[in-house]
């Protein structure tokens, strides 16, 4: 294959211009508005159920259409940034997102506030374009370092987002304060973006392949709803199988289309090349363990101790105290990531990053009596992951050519997505398969079980990861800046 310009090329902003030093911040607040409006909904459900009077099936859908927003734009919006200029799409999520918290703090029934929610997760997309535009722009031994830390602001995100959380419902039942939040923090992101960043590199420009959206966007919707519905409606009834099979019809064609097309909304090989495929399925296993992890621990500490014999009996706020830890180590993780990766290589990187990652769960595995555990946990999850996040935003497009590299960010990050959203349905099926005598709560014994199960994916993570290092080595005595900029 030709070589091609890839993660440590810079632009030809010097490294000390106003806007080279402004536009990471400004990258830095618009992943935590984004990654703080996905978790900040999540406590607030119970409230929500009982303010529009619907059914717990029905406020699912407040998590839920979110998700499956952001699976779809993710992959249109970042192929539309290489096309036609990655600042410009950014901007596009961010008033998507401000105009969705606007509709959700003033919904008065849950039909607006599905439609908000939708817009919000729409946002998802500003993490690829934001890798993509670093990618782009930043010199070369910036690179790796300013995509660690813009990665790392999902999980510091989403650590505030059930703080903010847990500070609003001390004070009021409402869902509005944190609607009004977040559409504070977009309007931030909004004004500081376009103020201080800019594209490097040239639009590639072309022509939207209308068709393959569509068809993407549908097997996507379908798979994602069959995942996240599968413990509501039953993972052998005829809307879930049904589901299964259309997401399986339309994926067989959405790949004939796109082999067809001039100009594909996504080029195959960023999806199964021999380089892609091992970066999108560590991608797939630390989400899952990312997603699964936040979601247990929450639950877990907030289980009444005296009905259970387990747990914290812990508010919403204290769960975002005992996150703290993680956002701390994972900013200093993710800053320290580029010069791991110049030394060994973002594969290599990814797996330690991943395996520190299991060990954290492996923690809660071993002992999770009390709020050090949790704290301990916390601190170790976010070492691995600030670390692993930072691996893999560079994996995912170092051998990539330029005007691909939001389409590949893209889609590492909806894979990471899928696997959250299998996360959320495997560990509800084991917590359900194991409950105490007439509560219907899961045993302690089924959330060991699945803290496991996130140390298993993990670790994969971590193997997949060190397999891809050995596999594509570069040659004995090849600087590892140099080894970045041919694939």
């Amino acid at each position: 294959m030709a070589s091609s310009t890839t993660v440590a090329r810079g632009g030809p902003a010097p490294a000390g211009t106003p806007h080279s030093r402004a536009t990471l911040p400004a990258l830095g607040v618009a992943g935590l508005a984004v990654a703080l409006q996905q978790t900040l909904v999540i406590p607030l459900l119970p409230a929500m159920m009982v303010a529009f009077d619907v059914s717990v099936t029905t406020v699912t859908w407040v998590f839920t259409i979110s998700l499956l927003a952001g699976a779809v734009a993710t992959p249109l919006l970042s192929r539309f940034g290489d096309m036609y200029g990655k600042k410009r799409m950014i901007l596009v999520a961010m008033s998507l997102m401000l105009a969705g918290s606007v509709i959700c703090a003033l919904a008065g029934s849950i039909g607006p506030l599905l439609v908000g929610r939708f817009l919000q997760g729409t946002s998802a997309a500003m993490i690829p374009l934001a890798i993509g535009m670093i990618r782009d722009g930043f010199p070369r031994e910036r690179v790796t370092t300013a995509i660690g830390i813009v990665s790392a602001t999902m999980g510091i995100g989403g650590a505030l987002g059930m703080i903010v959380t847990g500070l609003i419902a001390d004070r009021t039942t409402s869902h509005r304060p944190a609607f009004w939040i977040a559409a504070g923090l977009a309007t931030a992101a909004l004004v500081f973006i376009a103020l201080t960043a800019r594209d490097s590199a040239p639009s590639s420009g072309g022509r939207p392949d209308v068709p393959g959206a569509l068809v993407l966007g549908g097997w996507l919707i379908c798979l994602l709803l069959a995942i996240s519905q599968g413990n509501a409606w039953g993972w052998g009834s005829a809307r879930v199988l049904g589901l299964f099979a259309t997401a399986a019809a339309l994926c067989a064609l959405w790949v004939a289309v796109e082999l067809r097309v001039r100009e594909p909304l996504v080029r195959l090989r960023l999806l199964v090349g021999r380089q892609s495929l091992s970066a999108n399925a560590a991608s797939a296993l630390l989400g899952f363990s990312m997603f699964a992890a936040f979601t247990l621990v929450s639950t877990f500490v907030q289980t009444d101790e005296a009905a259970t014999g387990y747990g914290l009996s812990g508010s919403v706020l204290d769960v975002g105290l005992l996150n703290l830890p993680s956002c701390a180590t994972m900013l200093v993780a993710s800053a320290l990531a580029g010069r791991i990766s110049l030394r060994i290589g973002a594969a290599f990187t990814l797996a330690i990053g991943s395996a520190v990652t299991a060990l954290s769960n492996v923690w809660l595995v071993v002992s999770n009596a009390h709020a050090t555990d949790f704290l301990a946990f916390s601190a170790l999850q976010g070492l691995g992951l600030g670390v692993g996040y930072a691996a893999l935003g560079t994996l995912a497009v170092q051998h990539v050519p330029m005007d691909q590299s939001g389409i590949a960010s893209g889609i590492n990050s909806l894979v990471r997505t899928s696997g959250g959203s299998v996360a959320g349905a495997a560990t509800a099926a084991v917590l359900a398969s194991d409950t105490l005598a007439g509560s219907g709560l899961p045993t302690r014994h089924a959330y060991i079980v699945c803290f496991a199960l996130v140390a298993l994916a993990a670790a994969l993570a971590a193997v997949v990861a060190a397999v891809h290092g050995v596999r594509h080595r570069p040659p004995r005595g090849t600087h590892p800046i140099e080894a970045l900029e041919t694939s």
